[in-house]
């Protein structure tokens, strides 16, 4: 067991029925980092999660939480949003908010100081005394994010964290991730929606059919799948070039496809001695969404 770890998960696994959910599965949530759980519906995510919080009883493999076994105290010091929503619906928003902060130990005053300005950042102070069940998805979502972090737990579980939100909001729910990260908070994020995380997590594990698939630093994983190809965007037109077996348009850009033997650097200096004007050229590293598709076709698999 390491201290430095918030989670440490070693080869869980779980079956309902005939179902096997999970499978021999680890990894590690550092304390103060951004985790990034990922992979398709149905990959495993929930009941990983719901393991690790002692919802659910692994049939094989451990789990220590802020360093040991889960507690009654150690809930009080976890922010959990699961993905099935779990406000109050007849309520009106903020007494629903500031009882379910009594649940995690604050007084009706403490919560109510603490809930005015995340109201009124994610745009809900003037809905406040609406009914849940009056309220867009959207606003829901937000709502239950306010839930989840304003006992300021120590570590911070989020289920589908960008559900229902629209871009605007998206951007709002990762300025407060990155905020809480370096405020020193523990964050896991599960989700299907594998674009949204790329910019926030330090580190992922991409689970497949209930297996590892894919486990370390987010920026080590894109290098190593980074092909050999290079983005050039240019007002010209591009000329011909040795060593590059493939020119592709995409928008206002083209993507070269390398020959193995040829270094990007020198793609660019041959570029530059044309004399061609370039906007852009930069390395094409592939999105968490193109690497899983092919580490999937290929096969492949962490241990």
């Amino acid at each position: 067991m390491n201290a430095s770890n918030a989670i440490q998960i070693s080869h869980i696994s779980k079956s309902f029925g005939n179902t096997q959910a999970v499978q021999d599965i680890s990894f590690e949530v550092h304390r103060g980092e951004i985790f990034g759980l990922l992979g398709p519906n149905g990959a495993g995510k929930t009941t990983s999660i719901r393991i690790a919080l002692d919802i659910f009883k692994p049939d094989a493999g451990s789990v220590a939480i802020l360093g040991g076994p889960m507690s009654e105290q150690k809930k009080d010091q976890i922010g959990y949003m699961p993905e099935e929503r779990g406000l109050y619906q007849d309520l009106p928003l903020e007494r629903c908010l500031v009882y379910l902060a009594s649940l995690k130990g604050l007084s009706p005053d403490q919560a109510r100081q603490r809930l005015a300005p995340l109201l009124e950042r994610f745009d809900l102070q003037v809905h406040k005394q609406k009914k849940v069940k009056e309220l867009s998805k959207g606003m829901q979502q937000k709502a239950q994010i306010i839930s989840t972090i304003l006992h300021q737990p120590e570590l911070i579980i989020i289920d589908e964290p960008f559900a229902a939100l629209d871009p605007i909001n998206t951007r709002l729910v990762k300025e407060l991730i990155q905020e809480l990260s370096q405020g020193g908070t523990t964050l896991l994020m599960s989700t299907h929606q594998m674009n949204q995380v790329e910019e926030l997590c330090d580190r992922i594990l991409l689970i497949h059919q209930g297996r590892n698939l894919l486990y370390g630093e987010l920026e080590e994983i894109r290098r190593r799948f980074s092909g050999h190809d290079v983005w050039v965007r240019t007002p010209g037109e591009l000329p011909q070039m040795p060593g590059v077996e493939k020119m592709t348009a995409h928008n206002r850009a083209v993507k070269l496809s390398l020959a193995k033997e040829v270094a990007p650097q020198e793609v660019l200096k041959g570029l530059v001695e044309k004399g061609v004007v370039l906007q852009q050229f930069e390395i094409a590293v592939p999105s968490l969404d193109e690497i899983f598709i092919r580490v999937v076709q290929e096969g492949q698999a962490d241990g």
